[in-house]
Formats: C-alpha cells, structure tokens, sequence
C-alpha cells in the first residue's frame, strides 16, 4: 500500500513537476490542497483541481482560508500600519503562515505520512513551510524536491515535457502569487539589482486615468464601507482592489533580506492594501495619543519582522495583537482619498475621536484649554533637569582658582 503524501498545489511549474516527481519517481500517494487566501475564482480554482488530476493525483482539495487568514492576520497589519522596510504590505509572508497552516491541518485530517511543497532553496518561503510544519505537525517528514533536486526553471520544463506535459518557457517566465492582500511577481528583472519589471508583467494593466475620488469609512480600525456602502471587511478589501488597482496604484518592487541572510528582490501590487494602510494611520493619527502612536510604531515593526520571518505562532504575537485590537478602540471614522494614475492622496478625515477638536481651540492660532502663563510655568519644569543637567556638566568643566593663586602657574617651591 502506498504512503500518502500532501503537496501544497498552487498548479504552477514547481507544484507541477513534484505531482509527477512525488508519484512516479517516489511512489507516493499525492494529494494536492491548494489554499485559497482571497485570490483565486471558482473558474480558477476549477481549472487548478483539473489540471491536478491531468498531473495524476488521488485527490485534490480547495481550503477556503480568507476569512480566517484576514482575522487572524490581516487586520492585525492593518492596525499596526505594517509595511516591510516601508516599503511592502507583507502580500506573500503573511499568506504563506496563514496556507502553512491550513495545510498542516489538512494533513492531520487526512492522515498522511508525508507532506511536501515546491520551495526553492533559495528563498523564505522554505523556511516557513519547514518551520510551521515542524511547529504543528513534527512527526510527519517534510519533501521538498526542488530545493533537494536544484532545479532549475528550464530543467523542470524539460521534464514535465518529457513525461508528457506540455509547459513552454514563456509561461514559466513570471512567476505570480494573487492573494487579498496583494499580488507578488517575480521574473528575471527581480534577480538583478537595476532592471524593473515591464508593464506587461504585471497582472493588473492600467486602464483608469480619469481622477476619483473615494470615501473610506473604518470602524475600531478596520475597513467597513465605502462612498457610503457598508459591507464586511473582505469584501470592502476587494471593492477597493477593484476600483483602485487599474490606476497602477500601489506598484512597487520590495528590496529585503531572506530569512537566510541573502538579499533578495520581488515586484507587487497592491492598491489596496496601501491606500487602506495609509487611511488608517492618517485616522489614527488624529484620533491616538503621541505615546499610544510610539508603542504602535515599536511593537508592528517587530510583529511584522517576526510574521515576516514565520514566526506567527511565537505567543509574543498573540501578546502584541491584544495591544493592537485595544488601540483600536477610537479609530473610526471617515478618510478621505484622492486616486490618479500611479498615485493617490490622503485629503483628510472626519471623526468624533479627532483630538483636533475645534473645542480646544484653533491650531496654531488659539487655544481654551490653559493660558499662557501657565505655559510659561510649564516650559520651566519641562525643561528643568535637562537645565540642571547642562549647568552643572558646564560648571564642572569651568577651570577653577583658589586663593594660592592660578592653578595654571608653574609651581616652584
């Protein structure tokens, strides 16, 4: 009887070559589970399980992860503004935790003895897949055929080619990963430090160039509605996805260090979830205190390294995210966005948790709340230590006389 082994599907060229690799040349039982985190169609996810089964699978299985992953994860970057070295919304890491997860589930389900995915070894995601893995089911053996064969892209055509499976190399020439939170391309460009990505190889064309303008509304910090329609948070994720992405918004390519100490280059876009993350803290800019905005800063940089990195079962997360939801308390209210091609705008916000209340006074101008002796007195013992601090270090370094005369006087007793 043969052993059964999981394979993690996305039904591109290295899930392709190990379903052959894993049956054949091992002799193993595959199941392919691929896991959808709000990127794929049902038309998409048809096509996939169909050409899993024409690769010559057991059995084959669509995990609908998007809800779980969005309030497991993705909310919590939205509350921590979370962008990688500034730049990057974490479209790939966060999935890969979240798909990591489900298909260590899925092999607890289904009982297999093996569990395998077509990392490179070159990457992070190796260590993701590895880590979550070992974490959650340690006594299942992990295959990883591409990092433990080296393949390289052309070898693995030439082999699915040669077990009957027509892939050209052009299809093969971008790689594409399409999740909620963004959509990740890689391609030769990627492996340089110079060249960008051409404006076919993005999944997204530009096709919008009029101006639009947007209203945002966000409740306890997650996004609720838009111009006026209030939907759930998924949905009003992939409204704006779909409205402000053909305006070429949100490209990027992200520049980082691999888990494995090597830098490494990848493209995406992601209109979405920048406007979103940009919105959000322009809200909560108005509506936190300076020091709840420090902790926030200190404590999502470190929760997006370490998500970044696959560490989303540390229980620190659990620690920083119960500081993140309870931040959220007053952010909500309206943004207001301004979106051209290739670019948007924060025009402002709207709420009743603005600290800018007029109540308080006019910024800048006027205020109600003290007079200004008492800012006079407040700019004092503000600054007291610091002056103590100064006038002592200066008085200490002051060359001292005493009534024997100059200490600088030679001395010629």
């Amino acid at each position: 009887m043969k052993k059964k082994v999981v394979l993690a599907f996305s039904g591109g060229l290295d899930t392709s070559f190990c379903c052959i690799h894993l049956a054949q040349d091992r002799n193993l039982e595959v199941h392919s589970v691929i896991v959808n985190t709000g990127g794929f169609s049902v038309d998409e996810l048809k096509e996939i399980e169909e050409r899993a089964y024409a690769l010559g699978v057991t059995s084959h299985a669509a995990v609908d992860e998007t809800e779980n992953y969005y309030n497991s994860c993705i909310k919590y970057l939205v509350f921590g503004n979370v962008l990688k070295n500034a730049t990057y919304p974490l479209s790939v890491s966060a999935e890969r935790v979240s798909q990591a997860t489900a298909i260590a589930n899925y092999v607890k389900k289904i009982g297999a003895d093996y569990v395998a995915h077509g990392s490179t070894g070159a990457g992070n995601d190796q260590v993701r897949f590895d880590m979550i893995f070992n974490i959650m089911i340690p006594g299942v053996e992990i295959i990883t055929p591409i990092r433990d064969l080296k393949l390289s892209r052309e070898a693995e055509i030439e082999y699915l080619n040669n077990h009957g499976v027509e892939y050209s190399a052009e299809k093969a020439k971008y790689s594409i990963n399409k999740g909620i939170w963004g959509t990740s391309v890689g391609g030769k460009e990627t492996l340089t430090s110079h060249d960008t990505l051409p404006e076919d190889a993005w999944p997204t064309q530009v096709t919008e160039t009029a101006e639009r303008k947007l209203t945002l509304e966000f409740k306890n910090g997650e996004l609720v509605g838009i111009d006026g329609e209030n939907m759930p948070s998924i949905q009003a994720i992939q409204k704006l996805q779909e409205i402000a992405q053909p305006y070429g918004i949100g490209r990027d390519i992200h520049v980082g260090d691999t888990i494995i100490g090597i830098k490494g280059r990848v493209g995406f876009e992601a209109a979405a979830p920048i406007i979103i993350i940009k919105a959000h803290h322009t809200l909560e800019k108005h509506t936190l205190t300076k020091w709840q905005l420090s902790w926030k800063d200190q404590l999502s940089a470190f929760y997006g390294n370490w998500l970044h990195e696959g560490q989303f079962h540390d229980p620190i997360m659990r620690n920083i995210e119960a500081f993140l939801q309870d931040t959220q308390k007053t952010v909500s209210g309206k943004v207001f966005v301004q979106l051209n091609p290739y670019r948007f705008q924060v025009i402002g916000i709207e709420s009743k948790h603005d600290l800018m209340s007029s109540k308080f006074g006019s910024y800048g101008e006027m205020n109600n709340a003290w007079t200004g002796e008492d800012v006079k007195g407040f700019s004092k013992i503000f600054g007291n230590q610091v002056m103590i601090y100064h006038k002592v270090n200066s008085d200490a370094q002051t060359p001292q006389t005493s009534k024997g005369g100059d200490l600088n006087a030679d001395n010629h007793e």
